[in-house]
C-alpha cells in the first residue's frame, strides 16, 4: 500500500521530461472571480474595469478580462509541479495568445522540458526544473503559453539525471514575434489618442502600494505551493508571498503610467530577485525600451523594477519584470 501523501511532491528528481503531469482544476473567470482579483492588484486598466468601453473597443459581448488575472490562473494551475518549491527562479518568453472575455474556462497543461542540479550546499543539492506550460480555453484554443524555472529539492541524492538546457532568464525575441497576439479587430481610438511613449522614457511611480491579501490571491489561483500557504514552509517563520501577487502590484502600476494601455500580450521575461513578504510596501521604476507601431497604438517593450520597502531594513530589488504592452494613442515624442 503506498502510504506517500498525494500531495508530497513531487520533488525534482521525480519528474520525467517531456511527460505532463495531471492537469489542475479547471477555473472559470466569472464576475466574482475578477472582482476578488481587482480588489487584491487595485489594478486601474480600463478595458477590465469598464464594461461599455470593453464592448466598443473589442466587440466582446462579455467584458474582456484583465490579461494579467488570465496570466495568473495559468501560473496558478502551473503549481501541480511546484508544491513543494522552495524558489520560482524566472519567467520566459509569456505569451498571451488571445484576450478573453468572462466566462472562459481555463485548463492548463505543464510539462517538465529540463533539469539541472545545484551545487551541495552541504544539504545536498537541489533540482532547477525548466517548465513548459499551456493554458487553454473549453474550445481547447490556445490562451496562453509561458516557460518557468522552479527550485525544488530533492528526494533521492542518487538519482541526479540532468536533461535538457536551461537557458537564461533573459529572453530577446523580437517585439514583432508578438503580432500575433494583437487583437486584429480592436478599436483602440476608443481607448485613446494620446501621444504614446517613446524608447528611452522613464518615470518612477509616486504611488506606493502595499502587498496585502496575499493568501487570496493563492487561493484565488487555485496556487498549490506550500510556501505561499504555510509559514513553516516559508522563510525564517513567514510566509512567501507568491511572485504572481509582485507583478500584479507591478502590472497595475503599469496601468497607472500607461493610461493608453489596453492588454498585455506577452513578458520577454520576468525575474524574482528577493522574496516578497505581506506587507511590503512596494514602489515601481518603468521604462519604456522599444516600440513597434500598430493600427491605432503600438506594441511596446517595458522593464518595471520592483523594490521592497521594510521598516528597519535597507531596501530590497524584489523584482525585474518584462512586459510587452499594447497601447492605444499616436506614435509622439513628447513623452521621451
Amino acid at each position: 500500500m503506498n502510504t506517500t501523501p498525494p500531495l508530497d511532491g513531487p520533488y525534482g528528481d521525480d519528474f520525467v521530461m517531456g511527460v505532463p503531469l495531471p492537469a489542475a482544476p479547471a477555473i472559470t473567470v466569472d464576475e466574482g472571480l475578477a472582482a476578488q482579483y481587482q480588489a487584491i492588484s487595485g489594478d486601474p486598466v480600463r478595458l477590465a474595469l469598464s464594461a461599455p468601453l470593453s464592448y466598443v473597443t473589442t466587440g466582446m459581448a462579455s467584458r474582456v478580462v484583465n490579461s494579467a488575472l488570465a496570466l495568473q490562473i495559468a501560473i496558478g494551475q502551473s503549481t501541480v509541479a511546484t508544491r513543494i518549491v522552495i524558489a520560482n527562479l524566472f519567467y520566459r518568453d509569456v505569451t498571451l495568445h488571445r484576450q478573453i472575455p468572462l466566462g472562459t474556462t481555463l485548463t492548463s497543461t505543464v510539462t517538465p522540458v529540463a533539469r539541472t542540479f545545484t551545487r551541495d550546499n552541504g544539504q545536498g543539492r537541489r533540482a532547477k526544473v525548466l517548465l513548459s506550460v499551456e493554458t487553454r480555453d473549453e474550445h481547447d484554443a490556445l490562451v496562453a503559453s509561458l516557460e518557468r524555472l522552479a527550485l525544488l529539492p530533492v528526494r533521492d541524492q542518487n538519482r541526479l539525471a540532468e536533461a535538457g538546457d536551461i537557458g537564461s532568464a533573459a529572453s530577446d525575441r523580437p517585439l514583432a514575434s508578438l503580432l500575433p497576439a494583437v487583437p486584429k479587430d480592436w478599436d483602440l481610438s476608443r481607448l485613446s489618442n494620446e501621444p504614446l511613449p517613446s524608447a528611452g522614457w522613464s518615470a518612477d511611480d509616486p504611488l506606493r502600494d502595499s502587498i496585502s491579501g496575499a493568501l487570496d490571491l493563492v487561493r484565488l489561483t487555485q496556487n498549490q505551493a506550500a510556501a505561499h500557504r504555510d509559514p513553516a514552509r516559508g522563510q525564517n517563520g513567514r510566509r512567501l508571498v507568491y511572485g504572481g501577487h509582485v507583478v500584479a502590484l507591478a502590472q497595475a502600476s503599469l496601468s497607472r503610467l500607461v493610461p493608453g494601455l489596453a492588454a498585455v500580450v506577452g513578458w520577454r521575461s520576468c525575474t524574482h530577485l528577493a522574496p516578497s513578504f505581506e506587507d511590503d510596501l512596494l514602489t515601481f521604476h518603468i521604462t519604456c525600451d522599444e516600440v513597434l507601431a500598430v493600427d491605432g497604438g503600438a506594441l511596446i517593450a517595458l522593464r518595471v523594477l520592483g523594490r521592497a520597502l521594510r521598516p528597519a531594513r535597507e531596501p530590497v530589488d524584489v523584482i525585474d519584470f518584462r512586459p510587452v504592452a499594447l497601447v492605444a494613442g499616436t506614435i509622439g515624442d513628447n513623452r521621451g
